[in-house]
């Protein structure tokens, strides 16, 4: 959510800070704006709505200069307006803010005692005049920004600039991630590594709490304590900067069909040629575990609930599993042979980054599961397990999460094989079943145009029930969340079981019900919750594999034949349909599918 991008340049900066704010549209966003320094005087332009409206105001109202800053907002405080639109601005200070500033309210009303008074309803525009404030007294634009920044609390990453300084843009971060690129001369400044790819491909990521100057000579990069420090630059990799629809009206679809392949690059960082068994990263022994604590939001939070039952089931390890956001509040104990796992796409997820430190703190060893290696919960984790997925840009979670699941049923396995659960004939038989999911989510592509014509019934539909049982359960869960988050159509998901005790008053001819039921040990007892459904005139769409269609589609509204696959590892190749549902529902309403209202991709704020 929200997007910040800064350049140090030899030529005209505009053109850049808005196509860099438009790799950075999947993040969320609803206004955007950009100031620059022309003969070293300050100004800026801002819009809302779409990045569009911010292009054809430069074309009518050009703003030049070789360094600027621009933002893409996603409203925290205040409406989305042009007056709440970054940059803000304050006499010769503009800001670019991601984040919350927590102590706002205290620092505007002591600020409106010196006369300075807040414009607008953000806690940005404090940040501004707090640093006006400070340049008021004397102090030199560095000065200023540092003095600003202590005064801060919350999570934020802060870009300045300042008038009369064409050769000078400071950045701080503290919780939200920020990246400075360096160039041939010029330098360059982003919350997303996307952004940065077409200007430079060498980075530096800010650690936390960092403090950074930069001019186009280079950046000088203080920590906490205000002690100069290096921090690594690394190489972007190369697909980082390939961000293309390949030939489909939507990113969501791309990257729904990419899941073949990025399962099987997954798994082959997982599952080695010439290697028995499952490789994963030096420091973890299941042996030697006990327990198991995952903690995550949103989609990877289903990713984790499959997951428990696979690592119950298969390696007989208990698992708890938490929402990142009510984690550390519960204060939950972590005993000794504790594992904690964290789950994140983007390895930014502020609830989850804020878990995480909770837990590191103490003393229990730390693992997650990322989809971006140089990630701050990467980073600050003790064993890495990256996902292969590759860059993600639709706000709803395809690829990212089916290659979680596989990461995390990867692990399963290899706690199996540490802790001798299984027999060695049924060691086989799981990882032949795991080497086959890739080909198994391939077949289920195959049901997009049949989901189409679904889809378009389904798009009338005020409410939609999802019906699981077992490791469908969480699948459900995610059907429900992907429908609703794209097509804006009111879904739940239930364990089948849970039908008769609440939700089966929603049933009505107008209902309905998407029952995910794979012939498995608990085939039967999901049809019997399907036959009280249909029983009161509900319509079932029956997602189930040949044998399942045989035995029990017989009065159903719609059904969906899916491939045979082993009944463990039936929840990765399920989400395939539920994905496929959801994106063609919303086509057929007509909603933003890539950038749905109120949505961001990275959520960096608690």
């Amino acid at each position: 959510m929200c997007g910040i991008v800064g350049v140090l340049g030899q030529h005209e900066v505009a053109p850049m800070l808005v196509e860099a704010l438009r790799r950075m549209e999947y993040r969320g966003y609803d206004s955007a704006g950009i100031a620059t320094l022309q003969d070293s005087r300050l100004d800026r332009r801002r819009a809302a709505g779409k990045l569009v409206e911010l292009s054809d105001l430069l074309v009518h109202d050009p703003l030049p200069g070789k360094i600027g800053i621009g933002h893409t907002r996603w409203a925290t405080h205040g409406a989305p307006t042009v007056g709440n639109a970054h940059p803000h601005r304050a006499g010769p200070v503009a800001v670019v803010h991601n984040g919350i500033i927590e102590n706002f309210r205290d620092l505007r009303a002591e600020l409106a005692a010196v006369g300075l008074t807040s414009s607008t309803d953000t806690d940005t525009e404090t940040v501004a005049l707090l640093a006006q404030h400070h340049m008021a007294q004397g102090l030199d634009p560095v000065a200023a920004a540092r003095r600003t920044v202590d005064r801060l609390d919350g999570a934020f990453a802060l870009c300045f600039l300042f008038d009369g300084h064409p050769d000078l843009i400071v950045a701080a971060r503290r919780g939200s991630p920020l990246a400075i690129g360096h160039g041939e001369g010029e330098m360059f400044v982003g919350s997303d590594a996307i952004a940065l790819a077409p200007l430079t491909n060498r980075l530096t990521y800010l650690e936390e709490g960092d403090f950074a100057v930069l001019t186009r000579d280079g950046v000088e990069i203080t920590d906490t304590a205000g002690t100069p420090v290096a921090r690594e630059m690394r190489t972007l990799a190369p697909d980082t900067s390939f961000v293309d629809k390949g030939g489909h009206k939507y990113f969501m679809a791309k990257e729904i069909g990419e899941q073949p392949l990025a399962i099987g690059d997954t798994l082959a960082e997982y599952l080695r040629e010439g290697t028995p068994g499952v490789t994963l990263p030096e420091g973890l022994d299941f042996s030697a575990v006990s327990r198991i604590t995952m903690v995550a939001c949103g989609t990877a939070y289903y990713a984790c609930l499959t997951a428990k039952y696979w690592f119950e089931q298969l390696a007989r390890l208990p698992v708890e599993v938490d929402i990142a956001s009510e984690f550390r509040y519960r204060e939950p104990p972590m005993p000794e042979g504790s594992l904690a796992v964290f789950v994140s796409q983007s390895g930014e997820t502020a609830d989850t980054l804020a878990a995480l430190r909770h837990v590191a703190g103490q003393g229990v060893k730390v693992a997650s599961v990322v989809n971006v290696p140089e990630s701050s919960i990467a980073r600050e984790s003790d064993v890495v397990l990256p996902t292969r997925a590759g860059v993600e840009i639709g706000v709803a979670s395809t690829k990212a999460f089916t290659c979680q699941l596989t990461v995390l049923a990867a692990m399963a396995v290899r706690a199996a094989a540490d802790r001798g659960t299984l027999t060695e004939d049924r060691m086989a038989q799981v990882m032949a079943a795991l080497r086959a999911v890739p080909g198994a989510v391939n077949q289920a592509l195959s049901l997009a145009s049949d989901i189409a014509g679904i889809a378009a019934e389904l798009a009338e539909a005020q409410d939609v029930l999802f019906l699981g049982r077992g490791a469908l359960f969480p699948m459900a869960l995610e059907g429900a969340l992907k429908l609703k988050e794209i097509s804006y159509i009111h879904a739940e998901g239930y364990a089948s079981g849970e039908l008769k005790h609440g939700p089966i008053a929603l049933i009505d001819p107008n209902v309905p019900v998407v029952v995910l039921a794979p012939m498995d040990r608990l085939f039967d007892k999901t049809v019997s919750n399907m036959q009280e459904v249909m029983a009161r005139g509900g319509k079932v769409l029956l997602v189930s594999d040949g044998p399942g269609l045989e035995r029990a589609s017989d009065g159903v509204w719609k059904w969906l034949r899916m491939p045979q696959v082993d009944p463990v590892f039936a929840p990765i190749a399920y989400a395939v349909p539920v994905q496929l549902l959801a994106y063609h529902t919303a086509v057929a309403k007509g909603t933003d599918v890539d950038q749905p209202r109120n949505l961001a991709k990275s959520v960096t704020v608690e």
